[in-house]
């Protein structure tokens, strides 16, 4: 399996970046950017279709893997445009030439998809309602791959963090270094889950495909994935947890999403299934809390 070419587009993105450093024992890795150039990578720009094009038609790959997107999500109400060209037009392109080559294309989603008024683990099966437009340009895409066909894995995945890039978990911490008090929204409620997970989860899905030990038609297991930890909470109770951890622990009080507003709507309720995934390929991610346990240590010495 050393010998195929794995396009990984997103390289230095929260997931990309753990793609980056998981997936190399599966093939010949071709990563690929809008600051490519900057770190020695082939260039591309998910907001030019040529772009896009070039280089899939230059690689080959016989897996892509697309780690991008527009993920600012309250900018995407201003930025309409710019945030359905990425998250909406670039998956089609893609699985266009993905079908061209008969090659895998992996494509990452979000719990945005979703309206948030489920009182339990929405499925793969549930209905579609995004609220704001980042949520509907990643529909968009999932759209735009499944009206193509062809083999591909949509990867839906939920309040992602890590020890690098922008998100919850750094934001946190840097605030808890330099304010005593923190106000929090304690009425949205999902599943937090580690980039590195999600990147090893990839990386194992990966193996069992081209694996000669594994049997399964992949033209059978085409569709949509819900990957997250397990387990559920709200943000109030992850700064807590992760401001625990801080020399001197600002104190964390509660607020509604009311008291902080934003442009873009949030869905009240987040948390995803991910029955479908561990039946079809035995995977399982850790609950949230231990998962953040691992991530906080993961540079311990």
């Amino acid at each position: 399996m050393n010998d195929k070419k794995i396009l990984l587009i997103g390289p230095n993105g929260q997931v990309g970046w753990e793609l980056l450093r998981c997936v190399q024992p599966l093939g010949q890795i071709v990563a690929a950017g809008r600051n490519g150039r900057e770190h020695g990578q082939a260039y591309m720009d998910l907001a030019d279709p040529d772009s896009i094009r070039n280089v899939v038609r230059d690689i080959k790959p016989a897996i892509i893997i697309n780690a991008a997107a527009y993920t600012a999500v309250d900018n995407a109400e201003k930025e309409t445009d710019l945030a359905h060209t990425i998250n909406g037009t670039a998956p089609g392109i893609l699985a266009e030439e993905s079908q061209r080559l008969k090659t895998l294309l992996i494509h990452y989603s979000t719990d945005y998809v979703f309206e948030g008024n489920n009182t339990q683990p929405y499925t793969e099966q549930d209905a579609v309602n995004p609220l704001g437009v980042y949520g509907a340009s990643k529909l968009v895409g999932e759209q735009a791959i499944q009206a193509i066909g062809g083999h591909y894995l949509i990867l839906r995945t939920t309040w992602v963090y890590g020890l690098r890039g922008n998100n919850f978990l750094l934001t946190m911490q840097r605030l808890a270094k330099k304010r005593d008090e923190l106000k929090v929204v304690a009425d949205q409620i999902g599943a937090p889950t580690w980039s590195r997970l999600i990147a090893q989860a990839t990386a194992h899905i990966i193996a069992q495909l081209y694996s000669p030990l594994y049997s399964s038609d992949i033209d059978g297991l085409s569709g949509i994935y819900h990957l997250t930890c397990a387990g559920q909470t709200n943000w109030y109770e992850f700064a807590k947890t992760i401001v625990a951890q801080s020399e001197k622990p600002p104190r964390v009080l509660p607020i509604t999403t009311a008291n902080y507003p934003a442009p873009a709507k949030r869905p009240a309720y987040s948390v995803l299934s991910n029955a479908k995934l561990a039946k079809t390929f035995g995977i399982t991610l850790p609950a949230w809390d231990k998962a953040l346990e691992l991530c906080l240590g993961a540079y311990d010495v």
